[in-house]
């Protein structure tokens, strides 16, 4: 009973004795984190539960980053996370960001992890346009970060449109000439095909090598005034101030290198730069909002020291780190090559295996294609034997009916020649019949002509004999003596005599030439 009673004292007294804890959410560029913090931790103890989550040891570039009324601020290391202004409801949310940039990015970083989450981080600042990059260049970035993602380009993989959900380039780039997405991912799938063999960490190195050139990388840009009350914007970033015209960040009207710099001091919201140089005039500048002002504090401090530190020797723990890093690449390159070396010997087998097994299967092929020739040549044997047979056959036919045209032939002949005597005797025949017809004709045509010879005789002694009397009376006419006038009743006188007038009232008949000449007509007609 008393062991008992013990045990819920010390069951109690621990109880008691645990912690009071809060969430905290960590969001870094590819994950999101959840841890259970003490209410007394500083933000050291904080940051150093991430770092070690991640495996992260570079942890001088890096910080916890939140935002306070649209404005960015650094979780401090000395101070409680409680104690910051940040939202007290569940979960407390960071942003775990470099907060400082690399110089040189392929000699400075050392871990994979320290490189990838920069890469992710420069990556985005980019797409969104916080860092400006011409179009050409987007291009190639965008090409290795397919590379980083995708691996080695495979045609039968990577067909068109597979980067059609992606976001490679700014938007600004997409607007600014007329080329549709899939002509943008033509030219970046180009570039990203010759990228073939960069494993991912390599892309990613690439990738920042590249970013670290331009203007806007790695600069922190903040809105300040001068002692003129001129706006103007500072630039923060790893090797010194700049100092910008509000409407161009990429070429700064003024610059203060950190080893030109011989002191900046804070003091009532404004800065004071005195450069080493005493013949520059020291520049003077502040902000509107003290955080602000504490921010660009912190990011001198911090960039200045790590300016110096680069100029330095190793300390002994980088220096380890970068011993562990050159193994972990030399391991790694062995590996690659290794792992290259059994690809290329297992597509080397492959290919070796897809030939053998193409010659098998041609081989089966030519096989089967001789099998068939044999059969069809056996098959064409069997039909020329029968069609010889049958050739034999039709021949003997054939020469019997040669046989038979041949009688058929003599026997059309003599019909031939019988049928051309007949016609000949048809022919003479015609011909006779056609002479009997003829003389026939000519015996009528002579008949009728004498008949009408006879006729025309008779007409003619007709005529003579009608010519003869008139030619008589005409005679009597002529002779008769003249006789008194009177009204002598006339005589008719033949029809075929033609009549003639008296003349006043004597007997006397006067012929003139026109009753001859009509007289002489009429005789013609009657002949």
């Amino acid at each position: 009973m008393a062991g008992a009673l013990a045990s819920r004292m010390s069951f109690s007294s621990l109880k008691r004795k645990q912690p009071k804890t809060f969430t905290v959410r960590i969001a870094t560029m590819d994950a999101e984190m959840e841890f259970s913090c003490e209410m007394k931790w500083k933000g050291k103890d904080l940051f150093d539960l991430v770092c070690r989550t991640l495996g992260l040891r570079e942890t001088w570039f890096f910080g916890l980053q939140y935002t306070i009324k649209d404005t960015v601020a650094w979780l401090k290391m000395d101070k409680k996370v409680l104690d910051h202004d940040v939202s007290k409801e569940e979960p407390v949310t960071f942003h775990f960001l470099a907060k400082f940039y690399p110089e040189n990015a392929e000699e400075e970083l050392v871990q994979e992890v320290t490189q990838h989450l920069l890469f992710l981080q420069v990556k985005k600042q980019i797409l969104e346009e916080k860092i400006y990059c011409p179009p050409d260049v987007s291009v190639l970035l965008a090409s290795y970060a397919v590379q980083a993602q995708y691996g080695d380009y495979d045609p039968s993989m990577h067909k068109r449109g597979f980067l059609a959900q992606e976001e490679l380039l700014p938007k600004r780039v997409d607007n600014l000439y007329r080329m549709t997405p899939e002509m943008w991912e033509e030219r970046i799938t180009a570039s990203y095909a010759e990228h073939r063999g960069c494993a991912r960490d390599e892309a990613e190195m690439e990738y920042l090598k590249i970013a670290q050139d331009l203007e806007m990388y790695g600069v922190n840009y903040f809105a300040i005034r001068n002692k003129k009350g001129t706006e103007l914007l500072l630039g923060v970033y790893a090797l010194g101030l700049h100092i910008y015209d509000p409407d161009n960040r990429m070429t700064p009207k003024i610059s203060f290198p950190w080893n030109e710099i011989r002191n900046i001091s804070y003091s009532d919201k404004e800065f004071t730069i005195k450069p080493l140089d005493k013949k520059i005039d020291v520049f003077k500048f502040n902000s509107s909002k003290l955080r602000v002002n504490k921010l660009i504090l912190q990011l001198c401090i911090g960039n200045h020291d790590l300016f110096m530190r680069r100029r330095k020797a190793d300390s002994l723990e980088v220096q380890q780190m970068k011993a562990q890093a050159r193994e972990e690449k030399a391991r790694k390159q062995m590996e690659r090559q290794r792992l290259a070396w059994e690809k290329q010997m297992r597509e080397e087998a492959e290919r070796t295996r897809d030939e053998l097994e193409w010659r098998l299967l041609q081989m089966k092929e030519e096989a089967m294609m001789a099998n068939e020739a044999l059969m069809r040549a056996e098959e064409t044997a069997d039909l020329l034997a029968e069609k010889a047979q049958i050739t034999e056959e039709e021949a003997k036919l054939l020469a019997q009916k040669a046989a038979e045209a041949e009688q058929e032939m003599q026997r059309i002949k003599a019909t031939a020649i019988l049928m051309e005597e007949e016609k000949r005797l048809m022919e003479q025949k015609v011909l006779e019949a056609e002479m009997e017809v003829l003389a026939l004709k000519i015996a009528e045509e002579s008949e009728r002509r004498n008949k009408e010879a006879d006729q025309l005789k008779q007409d003619l002694q007709e005529a003579r004999e009608a010519e003869r009397r008139a030619k008589q009376k005409l005679l009597e006419i002529t002779t008769k003596p003249t006789y008194p006038p009177m009204n002598p009743i006339p005589t008719p006188l033949p029809p075929d005599i033609p009549s003639f007038g008296l003349l006043g009232d004597s007997l006397s008949f006067d012929f003139k030439d026109t009753d001859m000449k009509q007289l002489s007509m009429e005789l013609e007609k009657v002949k």
